[in-house]
């Protein structure tokens, strides 16, 4: 809870990334209030009786969060999916804007887009959402959030196995290879998201 609440005043993409860490942590838990409260509360010796209670009732916030959003098993909850919906739309407005230009965002975007179409298409995979319905700064966080979890997973699968292993293996090393322009885009994204909402950068300045 209070490293949600540091994650979201400091940096808004580490929060998205958090929870959604999060959401997949609690359903290993099968959602169960009692694993949850051992796993996830009782090892916290710092903390009082009345702080545990409040860190075991945030987490089971959540819980009915995902079983109100029918996202037991899967899937994100709407408030981070509307928080790059906000990203996504800073993100087309600093490539327009001239406070893109000058906060540097054309030029760290520059790297990425010409990667854009193959990582939306990796991502989409034989899943039923569309590559071209997945925006950009939805496709950065995808690829964020798997490049993590690879990591936690491990060793990918070997070369000559069964060839759906091959192709999923292909898509993990894609994504993996193309996280150094995805990482400084949502870095910097982050960034001015942030100093804007703490009204250190104009939006709209020298806008006609």
């Amino acid at each position: 809870m209070l490293t949600a609440k540091q994650k979201r005043r400091e940096n808004i993409a580490e929060y998205i990334l958090y929870l959604w860490q999060l959401e997949d942590m609690l359903r290993a838990l099968e959602l169960s209030p009692e694993k949850i409260y051992a796993t996830l509360v009782e090892p916290h010796e710092e903390l009082d009786a009345e702080q545990k209670q409040a860190l075991f009732f945030w987490y089971m916030d959540m819980v009915n969060l995902l079983k109100t959003e029918g996202k037991e098993k899967a899937g994100h909850l709407d408030h981070t999916l509307h928080l790059i919906g906000d990203l996504n739309d800073l993100h087309l407005h600093l490539l327009k804007a001239p406070v893109g230009r000058e906060q540097g965002y054309d030029k760290a975007f520059a790297a990425l887009a010409p990667e854009l179409p193959k990582l939306k298409a990796s991502i989409a995979g034989d899943s039923e959402m569309a590559a071209e319905g997945i925006s950009d700064m939805e496709a950065c966080f995808r690829a964020l959030y798997l490049a993590m979890l690879y990591r936690l997973r491990g060793t990918a699968a070997p070369e000559d196995g069964p060839a759906e292993e091959r192709k999923a293996d292909a898509a993990e090393r894609y994504v993996r290879d193309v996280l150094e322009v995805v990482s400084p885009v949502v870095a910097r994204l982050a960034a001015i998201y942030g100093a804007a909402e703490r009204g250190e950068v104009d939006l709209y300045k020298d806008m006609a």
